[in-house]
């Protein structure tokens, strides 16, 4: 579990700056900013994307920055062999006030230079490059890592008789004219109660990530939970060619959360993504609202409407905060792990805490093994 967790630590330094590094190793998927210039609205977006890849259908397209929309396709059927055709490419990049291309990439494809380096760090991170068997077993580790923090907190307590206060105020300092096993022993023990709600929140935010059923079942005990799978299968009516295209389904997603945010009291801002759901049948739009988290960038914390592709008619409304209180936790679970709140401190803040995470992996290694080497010296027989 700790080497796990050290990969965690090391590559979740590097992806508190994940969109600031991305502009370093990829500069050409950000456009040069035209103030004064209106961006294009999203269905035309989606037009001028789906012009320049006739082999694909946009699924999603999002603002992911300011000078950036990504596109997601899936792939059309070829006429000629009834398959679907190869695009060649997982993320499609437009210039948000021209709609011309910026540039495609195979997430994570490092074969494919720099452009790929931060996406291929995130990879790692939340499932080692290994697909579903690596997002389980991160996953799993993080469970562990949960479970762990209240056994971490337990083995500091202090035992026998006293004040309870005056001897636990030792586990929290580091004693630096020690042995280096004592230095050693003091970092691992104080640094991790110091940080412990935060290291706590990022243990059970990985949970949350990696392995949802576990998630979602303690959610559910612990508070009023939706789960947003349930409520986006609540009327699945799969549907390959919606009568509504890009620029009808925008106009009804405005519309319809223009009404919603008359009815329930929220404010509707920015524009941010517009999507259609195939298997469901459902058109998406996501704004920044007023009851949004993140601070940067719209991926979890947007406000949504999800509509049927046909007529149309309101499915559901999505809020990340100020509905159930599981889901505003859940909310502030993606804001914080991911350092999308709280500005630059906060991102700094979240880049220490991966180092941390390193060291007491390390630490705890170095101090079970330390341990485990004096229990075998001490089980030899002794001369006589």
């Amino acid at each position: 579990m700790a080497t796990f967790l050290f990969v965690a630590g090391l590559t979740g330094s590097l992806l508190a700056f994940n969109w600031e590094l991305e502009r370093v190793f990829a500069p050409r998927l950000f456009a040069t900013g035209k103030p004064g210039v209106p961006k294009l609205d999203l269905a035309t977006l989606a037009d001028r994307a789906e012009a320049l890849v006739p082999q694909g259908r946009v699924e999603i397209i999002t603002f992911t920055q300011p000078d950036q929309v990504m596109v997601y396709f899936v792939p059309r059927t070829d006429q000629k062999t009834n398959r679907p055709y190869g695009l060649g490419f997982t993320e499609f990049f437009l210039d948000p006030w021209t709609g011309k291309e910026l540039g495609r990439r195979n997430r994570a494809d490092l074969s494919q230079g720099l452009i790929n380096l931060m996406p291929f760090i995130y990879e790692v991170h939340w499932m080692l490059m290994a697909g579903n068997i690596g997002q389980w077993t991160m996953g799993i580790v993080a469970l562990i890592w949960s479970l762990d923090c209240f056994v971490g907190v337990y083995l500091t307590l202090p035992r026998g008789r006293g004040s309870f206060g005056q001897r636990w105020k030792y586990a929290w300092w580091v004693k630096w004219r020690a042995s280096a096993f004592r230095i050693n022993f003091d970092l691992h023990r104080a640094s991790g109660l110091w940080v412990w709600p935060v290291l706590f929140i990022f243990a059970w935010s990985s949970v949350m990530m990696n392995i949802r059923p576990v998630y979602e079942r303690v959610m559910h005990v612990l508070f009023d939970y939706q789960s947003p799978m349930d409520e986006f299968l609540a009327n699945a009516r799969p549907n390959e060619s919606p009568k509504l295209n890009w620029h009808q389904a925008l106009a009804t997603g405005q519309r319809l959360m223009a009404e919603q945010s008359a009815q329930h009291s929220f404010t509707a801002g920015e524009p941010l993504s517009l999507m259609y759901f195939p298997d469901i049948g459902e058109y998406g739009y996501d704004v920044r609202g007023s009851r949004d988290v993140f601070e940067r960038a719209p991926k979890g914390g947007s406000t949504s409407v999800m509509f049927n592709g046909d007529t149309g008619e309101l499915q559901s409304l999505s809020q990340p905060t100020g509905e159930h209180a599981g889901n505003t936790v859940e909310s502030w679970l993606y804001a914080l792990h991911m350092a999308r709140v709280f500005g630059r401190p906060y991102q700094i803040f979240v880049a220490v805490l991966g180092l941390m995470v390193s060291t007491l992996s390390y630490t705890g290694i170095y101090i079970w093994w330390r341990k485990r080497r004096v229990r075998k010296l001490s089980l030899q027989p002794r001369p006589c």
